[in-house]
């Protein structure tokens, strides 16, 4: 009987009360401890996480006398009753520059009840309440240093928590013990009213009433029985099934300190500790996640981690733990290093959790949610560094290097793609999730497979980007380089070039040894697709030579759609007037569910493919792009890959594939509190690895963008499946515009020192990877210095045509 209910749980059932209860006759450690970990897997993965944090002790005062606590103390003359304000924004601020997200605002019990040194305190603050005190100081030290706060003040009644969940992104109170025999005379908790388990159960249920993420848990070895254990740990559960609201529960081991009542009182063993996590993996769902202090066992975390735990809780390189302030915390490494020898990867993560920061309409009130945002990576960890695309002051992170080989699922992944068999969309999120160690086995299988594939050659393209206009009528919401009246406030002032300068662009730029001249601009209202042509014959008129990569989807699209003409031949006619490639941008992400946020009223997922799928079929190769770190998740970079990899399958069309990182800074977007701030360090490389892998035998080159990325970041991608740098673009607006502090030119001989500094050989390149003339080579190198451009602020005539209105293809 007792086998079948722990493998019951271990494979993912819920076990009814009575099941319940019995665990708690059973001694059978090893059995338990392997079903947890079942458990804990079927859910959590190959992830173990921690929270970055500070603590900010605002008040050591509190009304309870638990027998065990060294952290609440008596009033003193010589000691403040509370932190001000100054004094809490300079320990988040510490936080902050040490790279923490989590200001934990740790405090005693409503200690105004009980002393009037706190009620004098409080008066001279302005405040009636500790608690109210507590949610001005959340709120300054959110808006002073950007920190998340998290919030453990005791007992709150509904009034409060909605009070504090305008200032914190999550909450916690421990339950301790369901048993009310505790608060009895001579227990650890007599005397303190704030501990009865009735009360504190309430202001839980009320917490999830209010959809606030909290956290909760026993403490073990104060006196309680196994089977109270147990009964704490379900009415923890009936809570969360009731809500949803529980985020983790803490299992914690009593430890005795001097100068307490239960000075001499003995401490659960480390086998005591074990059995209680594991039982609280078995009862609880497996969708809350289970935290063991590791300063409170710092030489048992592989046994931690083996009775199924998957989170390591707070740690800060600032503070102490205020509650055992003897107890250390472990190092970052060793916590790693732990993780990886259990089969796991470390990752940092936010005070409220993934799933809940995926929620935040209902998880978050809207004045904590663009903060959550910018903390987060696209699976809703923290972000681990303070690296973005676009910035070249940002640092990249240290190498960690590979402490484990890969796991044997990971390996036979990493063998198909190699092989050129098609993974799944599981398969390929899987790739996109790996950490730690795994993110390096993912980048060096990649960059196998390019070196198979390319050689050691990097390739790149002297080019010339003449982006015609910037005025657009479409609204897509990352875009900072379209203007409007919407967006007058972002860089540059509106303009619509003359076809006299496109023309002298065009012609400098052969001058300068350009072989390519790419043409994109936003979707002016007195466009057609007469504009396009009388574009392109003003290009080829300047320079009959030079090859036109002109026209994203979204152009041609618009232009077919204003002639009235179907879509090939409206490609066909531009095709004739000397159009040679089309470039692979408005592809974005391509998810209907994220582009109905992202541009709702672009071209959707189907009418992108269908431009390229026709493009292709008349013999016009292109580009493929993807945009990424903005408010998409793995899965729809997946679905992107899948449906590039399909059509490139069956057309053979897609020169390349560039890996385009979100620009955060000018971004509306951004600027309106709705996106994230661009992918991680991680994110990006695994981008260019993965798309090799997976886009693999169908497309051969992969691109890395050092507009977006910068030298460091191209390097990185070049030893991680990358053979392609782009262009020099001689100019280059559109990323420039969202705040990015490259993109104006890298020309040949800066070019070729990069990719001689990643020890590969660097070889220009025409559009379609043959190789320049040597005049066209020879030029590039001793072009002389650009001339200014002229930028024409008024909007030149609509050409002849058709339509009279502008052409709208989404629900916006």
């Amino acid at each position: 009987m007792a086998e079948t209910i722990i493998d019951n749980a271990a494979q993912g059932m819920r076990l009814d009360d009575s099941d319940a209860l019995a665990l708690a006759e059973n001694t059978n450690l090893p059995a338990l401890m392997a079903a947890a970990v079942a458990r804990r897997d079927r859910v959590h993965g190959d992830i173990v996480s921690y929270s970055p944090k500070v603590f900010i002790a605002l008040t050591h005062l509190c009304r309870d006398v638990c027998r065990y606590c060294t952290f609440a103390h008596t009033p003193s003359a010589a000691k403040p009753a509370y932190l001000s304000i100054d004094q809490a924004v300079a320990i988040a601020r510490a936080g902050a520059e040490a790279g923490c997200h989590e200001a934990l605002f740790t405090l005693g019990d409503q200690p105004e009840l009980r002393y009037h040194a706190a009620r004098e305190a409080l008066a001279e603050l302005g405040h009636p309440s500790t608690i109210s005190y507590l949610t001005e100081v959340a709120r300054r030290v959110h808006e002073e240093t950007g920190m998340l706060p998290h919030l453990n003040p005791g007992l709150m009644s509904l009034e409060e928590l909605a009070s504090l969940r305008e200032v914190s992104v999550s909450m916690g109170l421990m339950l301790e013990s369901a048993s009310a025999r505790l608060c009895e005379k001579g227990g650890p908790h007599y005397g303190c009213p704030d501990k009865l388990p009735s009360a504190r159960l309430a202001s839980m249920h009320a917490a999830g009433e209010l959809a606030v993420p909290f956290t909760s848990g026993i403490l073990i070895g104060i006196g309680e029985t196994r089977r109270e254990r147990i009964e704490a740990l379900l009415a923890l559960r009936e809570l969360h099934e009731t809500h949803g609201h529980l985020q983790e529960i803490i299992v914690q081991n009593f430890r005795a300190k001097a100068d307490t009542a239960m000075a001499n009182a003995p401490e659960p063993d480390l086998d005591d500790h074990l059995w209680s996590i594991a039982v609280a993996r078995l009862l609880m769902p497996e969708d809350v996640s289970v935290q063991a202090p590791p300063n409170l066992n710092p030489h048992a975390l592989d046994q931690l981690l083996a009775a199924g735990i998957n989170d390591f809780g707070g740690v800060s390189p600032v503070t102490a733990d205020h509650v055992n302030p003897e107890a250390p915390w472990p190092l970052l490494q060793t916590l790693s290093l732990a993780c990886e020898a259990a089969g796991k990867a470390l990752a940092p993560r936010l005070p409220i959790y993934p799933r809940y920061a995926h929620g935040a309409q209902r998880w978050l009130a809207p004045t904590m949610r663009a903060s959550v945002l910018a903390h987060q990576d696209t699976d809703g960890y923290a972000r681990p560094e303070l690296w973005v695309a676009g910035d070249s002051r940002a640092k990249p992170p240290a190498k960690s290097g590979i402490h484990r080989p890969p796991t044997a699922q990971l390996d036979a992944l990493l063998s198909d793609a190699a092989s050129g068999k098609a993974l799944s969309e599981d398969d390929i999120v899987r790739l996109f999730q790996v950490r730690g160690s795994d993110v390096e086995h993912v980048r060096a299988a990649a960059n196998e497979l390019r070196q198979r594939v390319n050689g050691d050659t990097v390739t790149y393209a002297v080019n010339r980007n003449v982006n015609y206009t910037n005025l657009c009528y479409f609204g897509c919401k990352f875009c900072a380089f379209s203007k409007g009246k919407k967006n007058a406030d972002l860089r540059g002032e509106p303009y619509d070039l003359d076809l006299s300068e496109i023309a002298r662009r065009t012609e400098e730029a052969w001058q300068r040894g350009a072989t390519e001249i790419c043409l994109q601009g936003g979707i002016h209202p007195n466009y057609t697709g007469d504009t396009y042509v009388d574009i392109l014959r003003t290009v080829k008129g300047a320079a009959p030579d030079i090859h036109v990569h002109a026209f994203s989807p979204l152009e041609v699209w618009q232009g077919a759609a204003t002639l009235d003409v179907p879509l090939v031949d409206f490609l066909a006619r531009l095709q004739n007037e000397g159009l040679s490639s089309l470039p692979g941008t408005a592809a974005e992400i391509l998810d209907d569910s994220v582009r109905a946020v992202l541009c709702p009223d672009k071209i959707n997922t189907e009418q992108w493919l269908e431009v390229m799928r026709s493009a292709h079929s008349i013999g016009l190769r292109s580009t493929a792009t993807i945009m990424f770190g903005h408010l998409e998740r793995s899965a729809s970079w997946a679905k992107h890959l899948i449906r590039v990899r399909d059509l490139a399958a069956q057309t053979g069309g897609f020169t390349e594939f560039v890996p385009l990182p979100y620009v955060h800074m000018e971004s509306p977007l951004y600027r309106q509190g709705l996106s994230r701030t661009g992918p991680t360090w991680r994110e990006a490389m695994l981008m260019h690895a993965v798309s090799r892998l997976v886009l693999h035998p169908h497309i051969s080159n992969i691109q890395a963008s050092w507009v977006k990325l910068g030298p460091v970041g191209v390097s990185a991608c070049l030893a991680g499946g990358a053979n392609d740098i782009g262009g020099t673009l001689m100019n280059e607006s559109i990323t420039r515009a969202a705040g990015a502090a490259f993109g104006e030119e890298l020309p040949p001989a800066q070019m070729e020192a990069l990719i001689r500094g990643c020890d590969r050989l660097p070889r220009q390149r025409t559009t379609f990877y043959g190789t320049p003339a040597q005049e066209r080579i020879d030029a590039s190198f001793a072009a002389e210095a650009l001339m200014p451009k002229v930028e024409t602020r008024t909007a030149r005539a609509r050409p002849s045509g058709p339509r009279s209105i502008p052409v709208r293809f989404g629900t916006a």
